[in-house]
């Protein structure tokens, strides 16, 4: 049986890995945890003189240095002083050079949010009139590239690791003490805090490259590392370097000093072994909770501990569950795991996912912030994935609790099987050893025969030849043979010690068949396996998904940026503020898939400001021969009123006083043109006045 199902979970363990690989690269890098949420002058605005300052607002505190906030002018030169200035840490202003001349200005931004993300973006505005810029406001993300990718997968190999490394100590100590002496499990819980500490190493060095420049090669820079020591995140990664070492020798005394205590002995050491471990875990917890989403926001006071509470629930379910399943599939066949280990681990799973959803439930509140955030965002979206997710695994667990009451049920029959069998073969040793008894002694009585044959022989000998010869020959008989009998003794009893410790071996080896053979012919033993395996296959994607949200913009976060962004705001003029559009399309030829997004500015009821932008699908933007804008109202049976916007720059083109008659449902529809004959119209309707 277990010939033919090794290669069926071989191959969905590789499957549920290269699924739970496929969502972290459909991830990309990660998403800003802190949005603008205002500035000043506002974006694609015209303003009548020059301004004496930019103000940026953020939805969150963020960090900068003397290079976060640059001030572009039409030919790419810095005209701000460089040194930006915020008392909040949520607002930061750079002064402007004085007697600025008319045309189109570039604001750019780069900064680290308090949950450790980088965040980066740029607008533009104008003094006088728009004009035609060298600089294009799409340029690399911050945490992207390659450094991105590499940061990205060193938190979920750091997330895995701790989850492994915690759920299989917990396994052993409260569950399954005598795992502790199985090399498989012992391998795992190592491999865990190996992947760990790693990830943890790696995550330090790439930290100055993620948040910075983005390039592969400043990696090593001493003082981009130095740099980032002296960041929150820094430290918490150098805290988790700590924690690390004091795991080390957790598990040393785990697999080592308790491995070889007897029973009484393990339970006095259990007790001193689960009170460092667990100060050791919820410590390396806390590295987590204390520098990303719960460090930051709403109620973080509560935030934390939740937090910790919430990954040790995870750690102890998931790697205990991944621990049990490598107990069931590679413990040895004289240490099988125990019906009463897995019921413990079952009531303990049953715990974790209990502290799992009122921790989740306060969180997803936190993050969240209404109802419709679970589908107008994208970490609402995810979100609900993680909670269908554990509801399968949940359900999945109620299956393997019902086979582990049916293991524990069947566990007397098979033990009573074994004791006969054991019994039996007893027997059968016994009646081997009594059978070369009988043999010996009849052996014996030759051996007598023959001598007192020979004695025979040797007396008629000594007859016919002298009484002093015949001495001599009896003495040389006597001499020759007694030599040779004691070495064919000698070899015949090695001989015998050798075959006696061959058998033994082979009976040894025949036993373990067989209790293999009796443990993996048990039906509920294998119900168990499998359920079990589905449980860790979904778990790898259900972590998968959790480390993707870790990287994506809160959904409370994202509607208070969209909030900010669509809600009046002080300004040179009147304003109702600026709507924006994103308008995917595909012209069907080469190159014909993108992006348009339209931003009409203030939105209102008479002269408005539009800027058109289109991006390739990957965010880069390009031009295209031809793009045009049409606004109907068919409830008052307006329009089409055409606007045909000027290029500015690449992927950028604008229109100035374009009127609106009247406030009401207006269509925006966009005609684009990527070569002589493909061409498509994409709209989208806007509420303006």
């Amino acid at each position: 049986m277990t010939q033919t199902i090794a290669p069926r979970v071989r191959t969905l363990v590789l499957l549920l890995l290269a699924a739970a690989c496929a969502l972290l690269a459909g991830a990309g890098p990660a998403s800003a945890h802190a949005a603008l949420t205002g500035s000043d002058p506002r974006q694609g605005t015209v303003v009548d003189k020059a301004p004496a300052q930019v103000s940026l607002t953020f939805s969150e505190s963020v960090s900068v240095d003397d290079d976060s906030l640059r001030v572009l002018d039409p030919q790419g030169e810095r005209v701000d002083d460089g040194r930006p200035s915020g008392t909040s840490g949520t607002k930061y202003t750079v002064k402007l050079h004085a007697g600025l001349p008319d045309g189109t200005y570039t604001v750019t931004y780069q900064v680290v949010s308090a949950d450790s993300h980088p965040v980066s973006g740029a607008y533009t505005f104008s003094i006088g009139a728009p004009s035609e810029t060298s600089v294009s406001v799409y340029g690399a993300e911050a945490g992207g590239g390659v450094v991105g990718w590499l940061y990205g997968l060193g938190r979920y190999v750091s997330y895995a690791g701790f989850t492994v490394l915690v759920g299989g100590a917990v396994f052993v100590l409260a569950c399954w003490p005598r795992g502790s002496g199985v090399r498989a499990v012992q391998r795992l819980v190592v491999s865990g805090w190996l992947a760990l500490t790693a990830a943890t190493l790696v995550l330090l060095l790439l930290r100055g490259s993620y948040t910075g420049s983005g390039k592969l090669g400043d990696v090593f820079d001493l003082n981009l590392l130095g740099e980032a020591l002296q960041t929150k995140t820094g430290a918490a990664l150098v805290s988790r370097l700590l924690l690390l070492a004091a795991a080390a020798l957790f598990v040393a005394v785990l697999f080592g000093a308790y491995d070889k205590r007897e029973d009484e002995e393990k339970r006095d050491l259990t007790f001193g072994l689960a009170v460092g471990g667990a100060v050791v875990a919820a410590g390396l917890a806390a590295t987590w909770a204390m520098s990303e989403h719960a460090s930051v926001g709403l109620q973080a006071s509560i935030a934390m501990p939740v937090d910790i509470v919430h990954l040790l629930a995870v750690a102890a379910w998931l790697g205990g569950l991944t621990a049990l399943l490598v107990a069931l599939y590679r413990a040895p066949a004289d240490t099988p795991v125990a019906a009463s280990a897995v019921r413990r681990f079952s009531r303990l799973a049953f715990g974790s996912v209990i502290a799992l959803v009122v921790t989740g439930t306060y969180q997803s509140w936190r993050q969240l912030g209404s109802w419709t955030a679970f589908t107008d965002t994208r970490y609402g979206q995810l979100l609900l994935v993680k909670i269908g997710l554990v509801a399968v695994l949940v359900g999945i667990a109620y299956l393997s609790r019902r086979w582990t009451a049916q293991l524990a049920e069947a566990v007397p029959a098979i033990a009573r099987q074994r004791e006969k069998e054991q019994a039996g073969a007893s027997d059968g040793r016994k009646t081997e050893k009594a059978r070369p008894t009988g043999k010996a002694k009849a052996g014996e009585q030759a051996r007598s025969a023959e001598k007192a044959k020979a004695a025979e022989k040797v007396s008629g000998a000594a007859k016919g030849v002298g009484a002093t010869k015949g001495a001599g020959a009896t003495k040389g008989v006597g001499t020759a043979k007694a030599p040779g009998q004691g070495s064919s003794g000698a070899s015949k009893g090695s001989g015998d010690s050798r075959r006696a410790a061959q058998l033994a071996r082979q009976r040894a080896a025949v036993d373990a068949a067989r209790q293999k053979r009796q443990r993996d012919a048990d039906p509920h033993r294998f119900g168990l396996r499998r359920s079990v395996l589905a449980e860790a296959g979904i778990a790898v994607v259900l972590l998968a998904v959790t480390t993707v949200l870790t990287q994506t913009e809160p959904g409370r976060t994202e509607e208070e940026a969209k909030a900010a962004n669509s809600s009046p705001a002080a300004t040179t003029g009147p304003s109702s503020g600026a709507v924006t559009l994103d308008m995917p399309f595909d012209t069907g030829g080469q190159n014909g898939k993108g992006v348009v997004r339209v931003e009409l500015d203030p939105a209102r009821v008479g002269a408005n400001d539009m800027h058109l932008y289109v991006e390739r699908p990957n965010g880069d933007a390009f031009d295209i021969p031809e793009v045009k804008v049409a606004f109907t109202q068919e409830a008052k049976d307006i329009g089409p009123l055409p606007v045909v916007p000027d290029h500015i720059t690449t992927g950028h083109w604008s229109a100035s006083g374009v009127q609106i008659p009247m406030a009401g449902d207006w269509e925006v529809a966009v005609t684009v043109r990527t070569s002589d004959i493909d061409q498509v119209s994409v709209s989208k309707n806007a509420q303006i006045g």
